[in-house]
């Protein structure tokens, strides 16, 4: 984690901050300490809603993106590596001084560093904890214009970008929830967790389906969803899935639940989506949901609905429709 490293480098270790100006801090954990960067001189750049509302609670400003220049800028690599090289071109963009990079091991580090030193003076690095943090001195947006990266339309006719899940086609799962959509859905659905749009762009072509809620984390999902469903029914939330609140209970919820934040499986994620579902379905509500065969999110729906059976998938993927979301007495 970046608390392990940055007092180090900021410490003894040759980094230093310009003395006045905005430092931006790309994709932050929502757990971190950024000791060492003045908290009314940092600027938290987040796509992920969780995380950026983490944030806010804690007094920072925060935004979704950046288009101003800053003085310094800091960069917490992600997972993907498209992604990760695109915050380090933005970041490079407009930093009129330093650029720091920090990242663990398991999130390619080592790599971006070795890609890094063919093409500008890296210094440091400082490593600690399973990773690595360094930096380079001067704005160096040319030499890395070529990682710079954004939404576009894929080969498939549907816009995406680095980082978002499923970026590179439709996902397998998605797919097959989708074929297994019965023609009627009721007249207000949400899909929890839409990513860029695949599954409410099937809804929307539903008989007597009025509204679709698309409700996503991730804000450049959710923008590249948008271009992806322009039916006027589409209503866009960006917000977490597992305490989003509609202003109706919805007669239907489809989902794809997301199951890990790290490299980890983490059940407890879509388990929350589960129960999620169950509050903003009607008393009649159905949901229909897909998951990894592997994941155990049975005990979880018996819990939340009357009734449930498994009612498709394959030898990866398994289909459930629950329906008469059990609500709790007072």
């Amino acid at each position: 984690m970046i608390d392990s490293r940055l007092p180090l480098a900021l410490n003894g270790g040759g980094l230093e901050w310009p003395e006045e100006g905005t430092i931006a801090v790309f994709a932050p954990a929502a757990d971190v300490d950024l000791d060492g960067i003045p908290k009314d001189r940092a600027e938290i750049i987040l796509d992920f809603y969780p995380a950026y509302a983490a944030w806010e609670a804690r007094g920072f400003k925060v935004d979704v993106g950046r288009d101003a220049r800053c003085a310094a800028a800091v960069v917490c690599l992600p997972r993907a590596k498209h992604e990760a090289r695109a915050l380090i071109a933005q970041a490079c963009a407009l930093s009129d001084g330093v650029v720091v990079i920090d990242g663990q091991k398991t999130d390619g580090i080592e790599g971006i560093l070795k890609a890094m030193r063919a093409r500008v003076t890296v210094h440091g690095p400082v490593t600690k904890a399973h990773g690595k943090l360094f930096w380079i001195n001067a704005p160096a947006a040319d030499c890395f214009v070529d990682w710079a990266a954004g939404p576009e339309m894929t080969d498939g006719g549907f816009w995406t970008a680095p980082g978002v899940f499923s970026a590179d086609g439709v996902d397998l799962a998605s797919a097959l929830l989708a074929d297994a959509l019965p023609e009627k859905l009721g007249k207000h659905v949400c899909d929890l967790g839409a990513g860029w749009g695949f599954l409410s762009a099937h809804v929307l072509s539903r008989e007597g389906v009025e509204a679709v809620h698309l409700v996503e984390a991730g804000h450049t999902a959710l923008e590249c969803a948008r271009r992806n469903v322009t039916d006027p029914r589409a209503h866009f939330h960006w917000a977490d899935g597992t305490d989003w609140d509609p202003a109706h209970k919805v007669d239907t919820v489809v989902m794809n639940p997301p199951f890990h934040v790290g490299r980890a499986a983490e059940p407890q994620i879509g388990q929350a989506f589960v129960a999620s579902a169950a509050r903003l379905l009607s008393s009649q509500g159905h949901l229909w949901m897909v998951a990894n065969r592997h994941l155990p999110y049975e005990a979880e729906l018996k819990t939340r609905f009357v009734q449930v059976e498994e009612v498709g998938g394959d030898g990866r993927f398994k289909i459930f429709h629950a329906c008469r979301p059990l609500r709790k007495k007072r």
